[in-house]
């Protein structure tokens, strides 16, 4: 690897004019993760010079502290512009102005210049450290890149992904994508960890891994800063794929009647071991067929992810003690809160809904006594590093296939949690409730269609659990004897419950603090797994 050593910057004029500049610039970011919570202070703890060129960028890593209590790490990489230089069409983007000769100078967001993100992209091709005031940033190419773009096939044109999230992603002609994460911690992202895992095992089922960045302070383990991986050519993600399936769907359903016995009462895991009717053949369409293959692969990902004893980080672990309290204890803490928010705000409910907030403000106890039970059981099932925050906007559809995406695991929790080994099952929940989801979205998306909900629910539960057992019943097949299967139907039963009550009820707060007019689909799933048996 190549060393840069810096040249005179103004390094502390930059420090100086970003410390008051900080605080309003991150307000305004869509991947400020702190919004919501009031900032004590803003420091810059470390400035890296990177492009000297024809552009002078630096890194700068920034630390917020919160009123509330501890502090973050943000990854700000800035361009000072030349004297004079007309700023790019992002001037909106502006942070802060230098004092110094000949002019004014202006820092701006370094990932707006084509120019900068062609300099990234090189620095991971050729494998380049560069040196800062306190610590470093080292470049990283894999194997694979080599396999996905050669220098001979020159240029690749780069373009900011206009999406919402909480990372910036730069597509590079549309054979590569950098994702460069804002939010700093130490240690490794899962998203570079286990990407690279999967492409190092060859797993043809998510974006191939071909470099990646990172920033170390002097003295610390090293932070995740970006990933560069395989772009994947897709129709969309397979939630827009879902909801234009699920258009169809309803269009067809004026055309039949749902009965009551053509689903069965005794919960999920009694549904998936029916074979798929004819008629939900015919109703459904081929959507199921999609379900399966969608569960064929995500059973492929949990098997490659459980298959190296000798890693320390992927060998799979048996269930102890504290790893099942731990997770009941979050899940009643969760149940609590949650039916306590609940009750207070039922009375600001549409009317629809009311009676299913007293049928689940009833279930309560049933909720704790399913939890509290759990660790007094033995649990043969393994824990393995899994998703960690799986749902159907987390996959591409192809056309064809499927594309698991997004490693990161759930963005509220710490780099310890999402790197620690769980059960697949947790994955499956994520996946059975967003099918939930997407069935009851068309119908309660819209407040003015209210009417929708009673009379096209029959038809959102037939589509949803029909899918949803040959989503399970597919994925079960395929992951066989596994170790990460529990051994008995009972605690198989047990544990995928209690992932998808955990799931529904975080959902649940989720839309009564947020989307109030959504609460009738976790509210339908809380009083299903409630009441199934």
């Amino acid at each position: 690897m190549r060393s840069i050593s810096s040249r005179d910057m103004p390094l502390s004029q930059i420090r100086e004019a970003l410390a008051s500049a900080i605080p309003a610039f991150l307000a305004d970011r869509r991947w400020f993760g702190g919004k919501a919570r009031t900032l004590s202070s803003a420091r810059v703890s470390d400035i890296v010079p990177l492009m000297h060129a024809r552009l002078e960028a630096f890194l700068a890593v920034v630390q917020v502290t919160y009123v509330s209590g501890g502090s973050e790490n943000y990854s700000l990489p800035l361009i000072l512009n030349a004297p004079e230089a007309p700023l790019p069409a992002g001037a909106p983007f502006l942070t802060a102005k230098v004092a110094g000769e000949p002019s004014e100078r202006v820092l701006y967001d370094a990932m707006l210049h084509e120019s900068f993100l062609d300099f990234l992209f090189d620095a991971i091709v050729r494998g380049k450290v560069f040196a800062g005031e306190g610590g470093k940033v080292t470049a990283t190419r894999t194997a694979a890149l080599s396999e996905l773009w050669q220098l001979s096939q020159g240029r690749l044109q780069p373009a900011i992904m206009n999406v919402e999230q909480s990372n910036t992603s730069v597509v590079f002609g549309k054979r590569l994508v950098l994702k460069l994460f804002r939010h700093l911690e130490e240690g490794i992202n899962p998203d570079v960890e286990i990407g690279t895992f999967l492409t190092n095992a060859r797993f043809p089922h998510s974006a191939a891994v071909a470099g990646y960045l990172e920033y170390a302070a002097e003295n610390c383990q090293a932070n995740s800063l970006g990933l560069l991986q395989a772009f994947v050519v897709n129709q969309g993600d397979a939630w827009k794929h879902t909801l234009r399936d699920l258009a169809a769907y309803y269009d067809r359903a004026a055309h039949f009647a749902i009965q009551a016995n053509e689903i069965s009462q005794g919960g999920l895991l009694a549904q998936a071991s029916l074979p798929v009717t004819a008629q939900a053949h015919e109703r459904i369409g081929s959507y199921l067929r999609l379900a399966q293959l969608l569960a064929q692969r995500t059973a492929e990902l949990h098997l490659v992810l459980s298959s190296e004893p000798n890693d320390p980080a992927f060998c799979p672990e048996p269930f102890g003690a504290g790893e099942l309290r731990a997770f009941c204890d979050s899940a009643l803490e969760l149940v609590g809160q949650t039916f306590e928010l609940l009750r207070q705000r039922q009375h600001l409910l549409h009317p629809n809904v009311h009676e299913l907030v007293q049928r689940v403000l009833a279930s309560e106890q049933n909720a704790l006594n399913r939890l509290e039970s759990i660790p007094d059981r033995t649990i043969t099932a393994m824990r393995t590093r899994i998703h960690g925050d799986y749902h159907l906007g987390q996959v591409l559809f192809t056309g064809d296939d499927f594309v698991i995406i997004d490693f990161e695991g759930e963005p509220a929790r710490s780099l310890s949690e999402r790197r620690a080994k769980r059960s697949p099952l947790q994955d499956v929940a994520g996946m059975l409730r967003s099918f939930h989801y997407a069935a009851y979205t068309p119908l309660v998306g819209d407040p003015t269609k209210t009417g929708n909900l009673k009379r096209l629910a029959p038809h959102a539960r037939y589509w949803q659990t029909w899918v949803s057992a040959a989503f399970l019943r597919t994925y079960l097949d395929t992951s066989g004897n596994a170790g990460y299967i529990p051994r008995s139907q009972v605690e198989l039963e047990t544990l995928l419950d209690a992932y998808l009550l955990d799931k529904a009820m975080y959902e649940l707060r989720y839309e009564l603090n947020n989307r109030p007019n959504w609460v009738a689909i976790p509210l339908e799933g809380i009083a299903s797994l409630l009441t199934a048996g």
